[in-house]
């Protein structure tokens, strides 16, 4: 039983959080803490410098608001939203906040990720704890 886990979630409306809220109900302690994290890849500059920065602003706050709404259908979860790379940033919060578990979904994949989508892949070849694929 894991008393510290990771939730990687996508915020868009093809993901179902049934399947893998299921799983870390049943491989939590009783009073294991679960973060929602979400990862807003990170604009480059040259493409930022030319959206209005409300632009940015609001979607951040619509992400948060969503991510808050899915947080609650999970009890002890904390709703994380941050900025990079979507798979280093997951491994790094892992290794900074001694995470135990991650659950992470893994999309359909294409040719060049047969079995897992790139972002859980990365998470299962570089993360320092046990990793949960959700397909």
């Amino acid at each position: 039983m894991y008393k510290n886990v990771l939730i990687p979630v996508l915020l868009d409306d093809s993901q179902d959080y049934a399947a893998t809220f299921d799983v870390a109900r049943a491989i939590g302690n009783a009073d294991a803490q679960f973060t929602l994290l979400h990862v807003m890849e990170a604009v480059p500059a040259f493409v930022r410098a030319e959206i209005p920065t409300d632009i940015i602003d609001d979607t951040r706050v619509h992400l948060s608001k969503k991510l808050e709404q899915v947080a609650k259908k999970l009890r002890n979860a904390i709703p994380l939203l941050v900025t990079g790379h979507a798979g280093r940033t997951i491994v790094d919060h892992a290794q900074e906040h001694g995470t135990d578990c991650i659950i992470v979904a893994s999309h359909k994949p294409g040719l060049e990720d047969y079995f897992l989508g790139s972002t859980a892949a990365r998470v299962v070849r570089h993360a320092p704890c046990a990793v949960h694929v959700i397909r």
